[in-house]
């Protein structure tokens, strides 16, 4: 399974303190909008890294199943939380 590789949580672990790092070396935390823009720029990281590890679970979940998920990944992208209920719903249906 994808979702427990070590190798893809490392690799994850270290795009996130990548970033985190060059947002601190990058912004100007001594003004208000330095510190909204450390705050956005820190929730857009966390949340983008919730699409990838999301999307590797349906990648994993549609591969034990015998599924196509890149048919997922505009829709993912576009709107994820209907398409991860929508998928969910697709996955759980019976097959004939």
């Amino acid at each position: 399974m994808f979702v427990w590789s070590k190798r893809l949580v490392t690799g994850l672990l270290a795009g996130f303190v990548l970033l985190i790092g060059l947002f601190l070396i990058q912004g100007e935390a001594e003004s208000v909008s330095g510190l909204k823009i450390h705050t956005t720029r820190w929730m857009a990281v966390n949340y983008i890294g919730l699409l990838v590890w999301v999307f590797i679970w349906m990648f994993d979940q549609a591969r034990v199943r015998g599924k196509n998920v890149l048919l997922w990944l505009v829709p993912f992208a576009l709107a994820p939380l209907p398409t991860l209920m929508l998928f969910v719903l697709f996955l759980q249906r019976k097959v004939k």
